[in-house]
């Protein structure tokens, strides 16, 4: 009895103290949304000017309007008992921030000194939206919505047996498929490793639950996966014999809720987005037999983020 009440009573200690740690942090956002709103508001040139905005009437406007909110995500993130819900409404800030800050990224593309500091700055916004989430996850457990669903489609020129020996050859699919780092097959079951949004890493083991060949194969995540999925891929012959309609169908799981899966579409890692930009190097790959990249977007990324290293294409070397 006297071990099971110990036993308790540490439980209850390493609680507590979680709990503490989980305060500190959204007490420490709180603040710092105070401090860049008072930034925002009260010195509203200086802000633009270090994040390379346009210094315009229009500009510190905004800027005033961001403060705001800020100042008004800290009162609340410091006022309530459960603040989880109102850090995320910072996360979803933290995409407004984003956006804003693409938008004068797009006006300015020539000017390399202002795109450096646009760049550090999203950089810091980026850095910040994943404090947010953590904080936002930990304090209140995690929204759950359930799994989400991505779906696109292409038509390819080749026939559906060649399509299907080409995908079903897993360890070749990083060449088209450019998230992935790598596909290792062992005893019918294989190994991804991919990079997830802000640089992070994401693996998970899977195997085939469904192989019609020339038709379709079909996969799902085994084990302890750091995102559950699974999906199929089809190939049907598209009408009047002009190739391979190929049609890819995922359902995964966002690991931090709705408001995760948003910044993940901004930052250009939501999957719906990686399927459309990984099929259309597959229709290259397979009609050419090379994936065309130009040398100021190597990557044909369509993201928020990506558009910051991007510029007009020049001969290489």
């Amino acid at each position: 009895m006297r071990r099971t009440r110990n036993t308790w009573k540490a439980g209850t200690r390493e609680a507590r103290a979680e709990a503490t740690r989980q305060d500190r942090v959204a007490k420490a956002l709180g603040l710092f949304s105070l401090g860049l709103g008072a930034a925002e508001i009260g010195a509203p040139t200086a802000v633009v000017r270090v994040t390379g905005t346009e210094n315009t009437a229009a500009s510190r406007a905004v800027s005033r309007a961001l403060g705001t909110r800020e100042i008004a995500s800290g009162v609340c993130v410091l006022g309530s008992r459960r603040p989880g819900r109102w850090l995320w409404g910072r996360v979803a800030g933290d995409a407004i921030d984003l956006s804003v800050l693409v938008i004068a990224v797009l006006r300015h593309r020539d000017d390399l000194p202002r795109l450096l500091r646009q760049a550090t700055a999203a950089g810091a916004i980026v850095g910040v939206t994943i404090a947010d989430v953590i904080a936002a996850r930990r304090h209140a457990g995690g929204p759950s919505i359930g799994p989400m669903r991505a779906r696109s489609s292409t038509t390819v020129r080749r026939t559906p047996d060649d399509l299907y020996r080409t995908w079903h050859d897993l360890e070749v699919l990083p060449t088209f498929m450019y998230h992935l780092d790598s596909v290792r097959t062992s005893n019918g079951h294989s190994h991804w490793k991919t990079r997830g949004p802000a640089g992070t890493t994401v693996e998970w083991d899977a195997e085939i639950v469904e192989d019609r060949p020339g038709e379709l194969i079909g996969w799902r995540s085994v084990g302890d996966a750091d995102v559950r999925n699974a999906g199929t891929v089809r190939f049907v012959p598209a009408p009047g014999g002009r190739g391979t309609e190929v049609h890819v169908e995922l359902e995964y799981d966002v690991p931090a809720g709705a408001p995760g899966a948003a910044v993940a579409k901004l930052l250009g890692e939501e999957p719906g987005q990686q399927i459309a930009d990984d099929l259309r190097r597959f229709k290259q790959l397979m009609e050419t037999g090379e994936v065309v990249r130009s040398e100021g977007s190597p990557t044909g990324a369509r993201s928020a983020v990506h558009l910051l290293g991007q510029h007009p294409a020049r001969p290489l070397g």
